[in-house]
């Protein structure tokens, strides 16, 4: 029992750290501020339910807007592959446009009156939102292209890595990417968890305080991603040196640890249809035409649909069913529609969690969520993708039952049986407890088929492709959810700031079903997917 267990440690905790590799850190650098981005989440959440008057299905509805630049990860990801060597620029933007996103909100909460004076607060809260995934999107882009060009091609004497160990360290390299961005939700979680210390006795105006610091002290995200880039160019520095001293030619080294010499050229499908997708977007948008959510995603998907079609000509057949299989099947299960905000505020209004207790969730979920990540790393190297999101799909079916039963009222009848000891909050930290570790794993082994598969010249190119893919599906979810928030209003209590006069009541009557449908639909649609690609030619990985 104990040397199993011990095989089982060092298989999967004790070889992933034997593994790691110092030109790993750059790209982790990157992913990690990506996962540090989540310190205003739980700050949002309850500055959107306090402040402003936006309902369940608009917040939905932005939060589809707020995914459209995840789309255009396809012409970013041709851009890296173009601009190589400047990629890291790129990065530098980013950082500008997430940090320009950070001060507005700082701005609104601590200057609210001036912000006001200028454009509504529901404005600049909205502006903030449509800028923040630009910025994340340009890095997390380049920082995929970096996991490619962290894994050696040749050791440190210089010889050629084999294939075998080369697809292990990618699959390291992806991993220790997912481990990256949720160590960075851990932190975060702690940071959140200090902040909103009794929180609950805190007159509203230092509340207003804390949100502000949690604003300002999120300026950090830019700044680690900067770091990793710049840690980036003095590995690669370090690198040159140590071969050249072992008596290689300048030619010899650029060959052994730069990308392969056929240039990439431009594929002016993916260019002009991303002007195009660009295009179509803001006037659209714009233009604010109804159902404007729905031609954009009509729109958008023709668009990606045609370059992915163009892209993966360069394939061979076995290998471009593959790929749209598994596009298809990942694709489908992150498209699930979610409950949207109002069940969020009804756990705040009914189940009186508040921010400290938010942020206790979010640091169990984070640090299960990363021990699953070691847990499940073999199952994830030696089953398919639909295996995988199958397994992913029945799972969360389960562990989402116990929070539509709360709404019937599981917990009241737990506590009188327990005198108390199971309550809601119990019943939360258990089911966060259960559920974490199976996030966040459904991605990996698509990366790695990608980072060990595609072609050598448009790695990030081929990255792009399937994340602008996927994140539509991400996309089309928030269009499900505003649907089923506008199919089952749920309203939380709205005040005016001024008068303090209730201008909309609070209603969860119909949040029940509300959680019901989304649950039979999030197991429904992805095994329907999973069905279609066992049973025809786009075989998942």
């Amino acid at each position: 029992m104990i040397a199993a267990a011990s095989r089982w440690i060092d298989r999967n905790i004790l070889e992933l750290a034997r593994d790691f590799q110092l030109s790993y850190l750059p790209p982790l650098m990157v992913y990690m501020a990506a996962g540090i981005s989540g310190l205003t989440g739980i700050v949002g959440t309850f500055f959107v339910k306090e402040y402003l008057g936006l309902s369940a299905a608009f917040l939905a509805a932005l939060g589809f807007w707020a995914g459209i630049p995840w789309a255009l990860k396809m012409p970013f990801g041709h851009l890296v592959d173009l601009l190589w060597r400047w990629k890291s620029l790129l990065v530098y933007f980013g950082a500008a446009v997430i940090a320009a996103s950070l001060l507005l909100m700082v701005g609104l909460i601590g200057h609210r009156e001036a912000m006001v004076a200028v454009l509504p607060a529901e404005v600049w809260y909205v502006l903030s939102v449509l800028l923040s995934p630009i910025g994340y999107v340009i890095q997390d882009t380049v920082a995929d292209a970096m996991t490619v060009e962290a894994v050696p091609r040749v050791d440190e004497r210089g010889v050629p890595i084999d294939e075998a160990r080369l697809k292990l360290m990618h699959t390291t390299m992806q991993t220790l990417g997912r481990v990256a961005i949720i160590s960075g939700g851990i932190l975060v979680a702690l940071i959140n968890l200090y902040l909103f210390n009794g929180v609950e006795s805190m007159p509203k105006e230092k509340v207003a305080a804390i949100y502000e610091q949690v604003y300002l002290m999120a300026l950090v995200i830019p700044a680690v991603s900067v770091l990793g880039v710049i840690t980036a160019s003095v590995l690669r520095v370090r690198t040159r040196r140590r071969l050249l001293s072992q008596g290689m030619t300048s030619e010899q080294v650029a060959s052994l640890t730069d990308r392969a010499a056929e240039p990439t050229k431009p594929n002016w499908w993916i260019l002009g249809g991303s002007l195009l997708f660009v295009l179509f977007t803001l006037t659209v948008g714009v233009a604010d035409f109804a159902y404007s959510e729905e031609i954009v995603f009509a729109g958008s998907m023709a668009i990606v649909a045609l370059l992915m079609v163009r892209l993966t000509r360069e394939l061979a057949p076995d290998a471009r069913h593959v790929l749209v299989g598994t596009a298809l099947v990942v694709f489908v299960f992150r498209a699930v529609p979610g409950p949207g905000e109002g069940a969020t505020w009804w756990m705040i209004d009914q189940l009186k969690f508040d921010q400290q207790f938010l942020s206790v969730l979010s640091l169990i979920g984070s640090a299960l969520t990363l021990a699953g990540m070691f847990l499940f790393r073999r199952f994830m190297a030696e089953r398919s993708i639909a295996y995988v999101v199958g397994f992913l799909t029945v799972a969360a079916f389960f562990l989402g039952l116990p929070i539509v039963s709360m709404y019937y009222g599981l917990h009241e009848w737990t506590a009188a049986v327990t005198g108390g000891v199971v309550d809601a909050r119990f019943i939360a930290l258990v089911n966060t407890a259960l559920e974490s570790p199976l996030g966040q794993i459904s991605m990996i082994p698509m990366l790695a088929w990608i980072a060990n598969s595609a072609p050598a010249n448009l790695k990030a190119t081929y990255f792009a492709v399937m994340a602008s893919f996927t994140n539509l599906a991400l996309s089309l979810g928030q269009l499900g959810t505003k649907y089923l928030n506008e199919l089952f209003v749920v309203t939380r209590e709205v005040r005016d700031p001024v008068t303090n006069a209730i201008q909309t009541p609070d209603d969860y009557s119909q949040l029940g079903i509300l959680l019901i449908v989304q649950a039979l639909l999030g197991l429904a649609l992805p095994f329907a997917a999973i069905l279609f690609a066992r049973y025809s030619r786009y075989r998942s990985a």
